[in-house]
């Protein structure tokens, strides 16, 4: 029995070591992973403490544009994390919020395949308290809608393709599930806390979403902050109807080299043709764009007057217009200078966007493409207009 026994022990000492090498093994590959936020993350950002309730790195607009970036980094990862059967112990996405004091309160999932596609976070006020922060800092979200991009992954990209194809094709995503599932959450968290007090993030794809969702809740009345980094500005629908346009313009000086009756022209030149401002709150997004890729250059063409550098206005995040001119149709763009073409891939990736040696131009920016985008904010076709009845 003593020696029956003393093998028994023998045997689980051998099962216990196994599971603790194990357990090591599983956590150095964690450590060392690629994607983990000590190998790819930024360098040099430090975790909010009490010192931040005096002078808050939110009013930091390189701070912020880092933590939105690394917030829709996590999403790309929650997606990761449950193709890979991760568990809480080796995930690699909460590092990703943690180190900025926020949490994960509830993923966004696709319903026709079940992927993560976008997730809610919230200020995490326990982790807070830990560092003594009694209140959040100025200018930090409660909570934030991040939305990721196409995922090159088995699971995912059958959707994410459809979705890019969307786009491509009608320059819309609004016939996607996930511009509902998206534009629920950010009205559901705008309600609850404040439309000033939350904002929506996304990348490539997840940009599109983000800009077309926060133009449908501006529609609203609800203007919540968006940042955009390399969002989709190429479709058959802007290509068509830049074509349009071009075609117009030529059939108008044709038709001012040719004889006309006034009486028809003013009839042919109906109301259908104008439109008319409308009384809403300018509603400014933050765009972040590379020249070098294809899928997003198309926002820095501009029109005449197209382009308001604010050099002397850079490095505040709440930067205005000179003379007190109200922006119309515009967005914050900041264009990264970096010299030299870069690969697609480098153009088009998120981590440039927390990359240490990034240089940015910041502009107001009422380009042509973001015109077209936002105009349809402040402005009604004649058609849409109430007509008053006759003998009123």
């Amino acid at each position: 029995m003593s020696k029956r026994g003393a093998e028994e022990m023998r045997n689980e000492m051998v099962a216990a070591e196994g599971e603790i090498k194990m357990e090591n093994f599983e956590k150095g590959v964690v450590e060392s992973h690629p994607y983990a936020f000590h190998v790819s993350g930024p360098r040099n950002v430090a975790s909010p403490n009490w010192r931040d309730l005096i002078n808050s790195s939110w009013k930091d607009a390189n701070y912020k544009r880092t933590v939105m970036a690394c917030f829709v980094q996590a999403v790309y990862l929650l997606e990761i994390d449950r193709q890979e059967n991760r568990t809480e112990e080796n995930a690699l996405a909460p590092k990703w919020l943690i180190p900025f004091k926020y949490k994960l309160v509830e993923t966004l999932n696709d319903e026709r395949d079940g992927s993560i596609f976008g997730a809610i976070l919230e200020w995490d006020r326990s982790a807070a308290l830990s560092d003594f922060m009694l209140i959040r800092p100025s200018g930090a979200p409660r909570a934030v809608v991040a939305l990721r991009g196409t995922l090159l992954k088995s699971q995912t990209i059958r959707r994410d393709i459809e979705d890019d194809l969307r786009f491509l094709a009608w320059e819309s995503l609004k016939g996607s599930v996930r511009f509902n599932a998206a534009l629920n959450a950010l009205k559901s968290i705008a309600t609850k806390y404040g439309s000033n007090n939350v904002c929506i993030v996304g990348h490539s794809l997840g940009a599109g979403f983000a800009l077309q969702v926060g133009k449908a809740l501006v529609k609203e009345g609800i203007h919540v902050e968006a940042h955009l980094f390399n969002p989709p500005s190429v479709s058959l629908a802007m290509s068509l109807r830049n074509i349009g346009e071009k075609a117009g313009v030529t059939w108008k000086r044709l038709k001012s080299m040719l004889p006309s009756n006034p009486d028809t022209q003013t009839s042919y030149e109906g109301n259908d043709t104008q439109s008319f401002r409308i009384g809403l709150k300018p509603w400014v997004p933050h765009l972040y764009i590379n020249n070098s890729d294809y899928i997003c250059c198309s926002y820095t063409d501009q029109e005449k007057n197209g382009l308001r550098d604010n050099h002397d206005e850079g490095d505040k995040e709440n930067a205005k217009p000179r003379n007190g001119q109200q922006v119309v149709a515009a967005a914050k763009l900041f264009l990264s200078s970096n010299k030299g073409k870069q690969k697609f891939l480098e153009a088009h990736g998120l981590e440039q966007w927390w990359s240490d040696n990034l240089e940015l131009q910041m502009a107001i920016s009422n380009s042509k493409l973001i015109s077209q985008q936002l105009k349809s904010l402040y402005t009604l076709p004649a058609s849409q207009l109430t007509q008053p009845k006759r003998g009123q």
